[in-house]
């Protein structure tokens, strides 16, 4: 595997967040919010706005391939102690929003810090390990990737930028991503849904991954 050590935060000039408007749109956090579970730790309050399952649909562009569309299905889940287990699959569809088949898988653990700072572990099955930095504001989190490690069948990826945000009751998203050459802009932008009421708290594995 080859470290490519930090990644240049500076690199480009794309304003994150600016497809979905996150940056302006996200809602403040509510204090004793009902999104938060009675057992969640201590340590995720200001994170349990993101519990639970989500499904809706996003798209992708990049210079160096052709736009596209795809659906996605999100989970966060909990099990008692701090930190969020996140998984994410996605699926390529057309324009009637026909899934054409598999898109990006992504699984990692949110782990919150002092002063409302965060860490994000991240993998993905095309050969790539990150380690992100941020911190969460009210109903948002931002973060840039400290780490891009990747196999070496992997393609050069050397820098990303996430913004989340619950915006009228959805969770927004964006990436930006450093690769190939070209600098940091714009990725991959979404909205998701909740299909139920109430978020869980089972693990995002066999069980408790969206189906």
């Amino acid at each position: 595997m080859h470290a490519r050590g930090r990644a240049d935060r500076r690199a480009g000039r794309a304003r994150p967040g600016h497809r979905l408007g996150v940056r302006q749109r996200a809602a403040p956090a509510v204090q004793g919010s009902e999104l938060s579970p009675p057992d969640l730790h201590p340590d995720l309050q200001s994170y349990g706005w993101l519990l639970g399952q989500w499904q809706g649909a996003g798209h992708g562009d990049y210079p160096s391939i052709e736009k596209f569309s795809f659906s996605q299905e999100v989970a966060f889940a909990h099990d008692g102690r701090p930190f969020l287990h996140y998984f994410s699959r996605s699926w390529i569809v057309d324009d009637a929003g026909e899934r054409l088949r598999p898109g990006g898988l992504e699984t990692g653990f949110l782990r919150p810090r002092p002063d409302n700072g965060c860490e994000l572990v991240l993998a993905h099955p095309t050969g790539f390990a990150e380690i992100w930095y941020g911190a969460v504001d009210g109903h948002k989190i931002e973060l840039t990737t400290d780490v891009v490690a990747r196999t070496e069948s992997a393609k050069e990826v050397t820098a990303g930028h996430r913004l989340y945000g619950l915006v009228d009751g959805d969770l927004l998203w964006t990436y930006d991503m450093a690769a190939q050459g070209h600098q940091l802009q714009s990725h991959l932008w979404g909205r998701l849904v909740r299909p139920a009421d109430r978020p869980g708290s089972d693990p995002p594995g066999d069980e408790g991954a969206p189906t």
